[in-house]
């Protein structure tokens, strides 16, 4: 089969494309013809070595694929690597059929992005009826679907930030009834700002650094700060325990890696989004779709923040 494999850490430029035998499904694990792969920020950072969990070369990267079961079920599964690939295994537990009416597209940006965003707002943010919600990277794949479904869970004002008027402009039409512009020097006052001059209930931030800093100060009382992501590749800014106890705020981590012993809490985010889909009450960007051997240029345009929605590579 053609894949890409990593053989040295680095660049995009370690993504290269492959013969590779077909990999062997171990017990409780399917093989899938793959169809499409999803492109996520985490396979860059895996692709360096810079992940939460720490990699080994040789490897196959990407976490997603829709793909054909020998039965000819089409189901989109998460996978333990291996999903830039023309086949990969995936286990039974975390694999879900796709239901007519939903793309190859739209699932790939449910099963990782999609369940991130609404375990963020549910789970972790725990957001509710009439708050403000701050979503960063607003234009990307979890932010585009965070941006709805925090309309639709009810959040009494949404803003929306991003790096581009473009972006911007995406977010408020996806519901945002504010944007701002995630490179704003006072991003701050930038934040109370765009929510009519009140702090912010519930901030989801995947940056970290200065901007993680400038996000906490624009943090209402019992508000909740939940950080999923360090896509300035700084070290982690310090949290003092007394200010937060002094301020009444809330720092919260997220990773879905850890949703992975619950596939049941899985299940039950992407039947919500499924149904929401077909109900025509939710809308999955679609970023570019790349073939599978320039997995290299989705690294290159998603590094270099030109690209909105999911990634989609087809083998």
């Amino acid at each position: 089969m053609r894949a890409i494999q990593i053989t040295e850490f680095g660049g995009p430029e370690v993504l290269v494309l492959r013969d590779l035998d077909d990999p062997e499904p171990p017990d409780g694990f399917v093989l899938l013809d793959v169809l499409a792969a999803g492109v996520n920020w985490a396979d860059t950072h895996q692709a360096e070595n810079t992940y939460l969990a720490a990699a080994e070369v040789p490897l196959v990267p990407g976490g997603e694929v829709v793909g054909r079961t020998p039965d000819g079920k089409r189901v989109v599964a998460l996978t333990n690597g291996g999903g830039y690939a023309e086949r990969a295994v995936a286990h039974t537990s975390l694999m879900w059929e796709v239901p007519e009416g939903v793309s190859d597209g739209q699932a790939l940006g449910l099963v990782l992005q999609g369940t991130s965003a609404w375990h963020l707002l549910r789970t972790s943010a725990q957001l509710r009826e009439g708050e403000s919600v701050a979503v960063f990277a607003a234009a990307g794949g979890v932010g585009t679907i965070a941006v709805q479904l925090a309309r639709r869970f009810g959040a009494g004002r949404v803003i929306g930030l991003a790096s581009s008027p473009e972006k911007r402009e995406l977010a408020a039409r996806l519901g945002a009834d504010a944007t701002v512009d995630s490179n704003a020097e006072d991003l701050k006052s930038a934040l109370i700002e765009a929510n009519e001059g009140r702090h912010v209930d519930v901030i989801l931030e995947m940056v970290g650094g200065e901007t993680f800093e400038q996000s906490l100060g624009a943090l209402a009382r019992f508000g909740r700060l939940v950080h999923f992501g360090q896509s300035a590749r700084k070290g982690a800014p310090s949290v003092n325990p007394g200010k937060l106890m002094a301020t009444s705020r809330g720092v919260i981590g997220f990773w879905l890696m850890h949703l992975l012993r619950y596939p049941g809490r899985l299940g039950e985010a992407l039947e919500d989004m499924f149904g929401a889909i077909r109900a025509g009450e939710l809308e999955v960007v679609v970023g570019e779709t790349y073939p599978l051997a320039e997995a290299k240029r989705a690294h290159e345009d998603i590094r270099a923040r030109r690209t909105t929605g999911k990634l989609v590579l087809v083998p």
